[in-house]
């Protein structure tokens, strides 16, 4: 790489700058891209959490990731103009590469056909979950972003969820971080209750799939819970699960809607809004699921993607707990763990009663 003299750098706009400019920057008496700092202390901590996750799938990679990046906060608040720029990178194009990769376990006939049978579950366990975030959300006092993530996150497919909503949302790392760890108490509440609940009320496998994959937030939570039940509800509930994913779409469309609106009512022209509306990762999201419903992504192919996106997501999510506001956290206090109680009671309740008058 070529050094350039800080004199003959351009000096920087009052506008935003480019994603992936390359800036060079001193550290330790040698010049680096400034991008390593950042980045690198989001890769340390993302690649260790994806060990950890590996080894304790019940809570996962993510919220290992999520959980170191809020404790070294403070640390890296103290070194934030070396690190902002890489931690940037992981909480943008990295991010938004782990959503696309997540479109290799997508088989679209499949989980299609599946869909349809399940769709009236998940429409309307979806529609419920939103629109009491947005109704206890505001009457708890919890902030628009925040209980749009909780409510996303919960609604369709925990961490994935959220970290496909982020971008569109343009949310605070706090607001990312606290979200991730109230889904991640959920998650495992629902490993625990949801297997003897399900016997309890006499659910067959396939029924117990079918709740499972609609009320469950994290795919590694909805197999160990599938599987704490028995039967072949596991393969029915991951089936499930991906097709729950595919609502991503419509809504990281309709918040990308809101925020553009929000940021910009009027300057925004109708051909500049409808241009900026449709994310490219979404996009790229569906082409990696066709690829892999063609056949063109080999069985092997489809693990080994899987493994990077997983590791991309924790990246990510260690990027945004470096960049959490500890402060902020606390001053929310508990209210959006009670509004992820609340959210995680209603969807639950909704699946299993929108089963008995469908299916009786």
């Amino acid at each position: 790489m070529t050094v350039v003299p800080d004199r003959l750098l351009p000096e920087r706009s009052a506008g935003p700058e480019p994603e992936l400019v390359i800036v060079l920057a001193e550290a330790r008496g040698r010049r680096v891209p400034v991008h390593a700092a950042g980045l690198g202390a989001a890769v340390v901590l993302g690649a260790a959490a994806a060990a950890l996750g590996a080894r304790v799938p019940v809570l996962g990679a993510p919220v290992f990731a999520v959980v170191a990046g809020v404790l070294l906060s403070p640390l890296a608040r103290r070194r934030s103009e070396v690190l902002r720029p890489g931690l940037d990178l992981a909480k943008g194009p990295v991010l938004q590469m782990s959503v696309v990769l997540l479109g290799a376990q997508l088989s679209l006939g499949e989980v299609l056909h599946v869909g349809a049978g399940s769709l009236p579950v998940m429409l309307g366990t979806l529609a419920v979950c939103l629109l009491l975030a947005w109704l206890a959300g505001r009457r708890l006092g919890v902030s628009g972003d925040l209980r749009t993530l909780i409510g996303v996150g919960t609604g369709i497919c925990g961490a994935s969820a959220i970290a496909a909503t982020t971008p569109a949302l343009r949310a605070k790392g706090g607001d990312v971080a606290y979200a991730i760890s109230t889904i991640f108490v959920f998650n495992v509440a629902a490993v625990l209750v949801f297997p003897p609940l399900g016997h309890a009320l006499g659910l067959s496998p396939h029924a117990f799939g079918l709740f499972a994959g609609t009320a469950v937030n994290d795919t590694s939570s909805v197999v160990a819970a599938a599987g704490a039940f028995g039967g072949d509800a596991d393969r029915y509930a991951v089936v499930v699960k991906l097709a729950r994913t595919l609502m991503i779409i419509p809504v990281v469309l309709a918040v990308t809607a809101w925020t553009r609106r929000r940021e910009e009512p009027v300057r925004t022209s109708k051909a500049r809004l409808a241009a900026s509306l449709v994310p490219w990762f979404l996009i790229a999201f569906l082409g990696v699921a066709a690829l892999n419903t063609g056949g063109l992504i080999p069985a092997g192919g489809q693990e080994a993607l899987h493994r990077l996106a997983l590791l991309c997501i924790a990246i990510a999510l260690a990027g945004v707990g470096l960049s959490a506001d500890v402060a902020a956290m606390r001053r929310a206090g508990v209210r959006p763990l009670l509004l992820g109680l609340i959210l995680w009671v209603a969807v639950s309740a909704t699946s299993l009663g929108l089963q008995h008058l469908l299916t009786g």
